[in-house]
């Protein structure tokens, strides 16, 4: 059996003290660029790794922060959870992603797991926590942060894009273009994205004078965005206008009514989806949407995090970001209006 190699053994190799070699491993504390050199060449020569679970039993923290995410299927997600991992290990914190289902017995479970490795901080994206999990993790000391998802209770800080002013800027353009027959395809009714979304929607239509002419569920999936679509517009009397709750399933919609309707988009119906998502820009799509600024969204949310992990006392926060409009061929454009 091989020995592990020791800090001790890294330290006479180097020709340095024993907490240097601490400090050289250890995130944002302070060591000279040539100290930092002869130890990690000495490591290196050694296979020395540190012992980071060992480290934080002595410290009383692990610089883990665990990620936990529902939806790897829509595109803004992936996007998203890379650059939050890449920006908290440039500040020294490892990354733990834990997949869960959007229901809130499933989260629990995956977040009740993700205590037992003693996580400093947890990041959920798109799902929501219990009471009874949310005691526990306050109890643990272990501060939680909603990414692109709030919940009622506010007992959890959280960053998400202007959902409710979004779904009413949607509204007025498809108003401004003239369109009478507005459909909304939404997604889980249990997401706060989805409610936020609709309700503002709805409140641009009724300020306008009118109401949605057609309304369905896609459950954030593509089968059933395409089934929604079926079910919605195959018939002679169809919307001449529909806002997708995400772009994932703008792009299934757009398909069936391309592909299996023989529909044509914008001139017979307009389509507007949310998230800007990579897709979006591609000539296929060309997709009218609202941009989620997902550069900010991750600063703030990380920015959350930190704090709350460095100063405990602190209240919740809930930070809306602004969406822009993008505008694109997949809706007719009303005059005046630019992106």
């Amino acid at each position: 059996m091989v020995e592990r190699v020791t800090s001790l053994q890294v330290a006479k190799l180097a020709g340095v003290s024993q907490s240097a070699v601490s400090r050289v491993f250890t995130p944002g504390a302070s060591a000279s660029s040539k100290t930092m050199l002869k130890v990690r060449a000495a490591a290196i020569e050694l296979g020395y790794r540190p012992n980071i679970l060992a480290r934080s039993l002595i410290t009383g923290k692990s610089r883990i922060i665990g990620l936990v995410v529902a939806y790897l299927d829509n595109y803004f997600y992936p996007v998203a959870l890379e650059k939050l991992s890449n920006a908290l290990q440039t500040l020294g914190y490892h990354v733990l992603v834990f997949m869960a289902s959007n229901d809130t017995e499933s989260t629990d479970h995956v977040i009740d797991g993700l205590l037992d490795y003693q996580v400093d901080g947890i990041i959920a994206a798109s799902v929501s926590i219990s009471s009874d999990l949310t005691a526990r993790c306050e109890a643990a000391g272990v501060p939680v942060v909603l990414f692109n998802r709030a919940q009622d209770s506010k007992e959890h800080s959280a960053v998400t894009s202007d959902n409710f002013e979004g779904g009413k800027t949607v509204s007025k353009f498809f108003v401004s273009a003239g369109h009478k027959k507005i459909a909304y395809i939404g997604g889980w009714e249990g997401a706060s994205t989805h409610r936020d979304r609709e309700a503002g929607f709805r409140e641009g239509l009724k300020e306008a004078g009118q109401d949605l002419a057609a309304h369905a569920l896609g459950d954030f999936t593509v089968s059933r965005a395409k089934e929604a679509a079926r079910e919605m517009f195959d018939r002679p009397d169809h919307p001449d206008a529909v806002f997708v709750v995400q772009d994932s399933m703008a792009f299934a919609v757009m398909d069936v009514l391309r592909g299996e309707l023989n529909i044509k988009i914008p001139q017979e119906v307009s389509i507007i989806g949310y998230d800007d998502v990579p897709p979006a820009s591609l000539e296929a799509y060309d997709l009218t949407t609202m941009r989620q600024r997902s550069n900010i969204m991750v600063d703030e949310t990380v920015a959350l995090i930190l704090d709350k992990i460095t100063n405990p006392s602190q209240e919740p926060k809930h930070i809306k970001v602004e969406s822009p409009l993008i505008i694109r061929s997949s809706a007719k454009i009303p005059k005046g209006w630019t992106s």
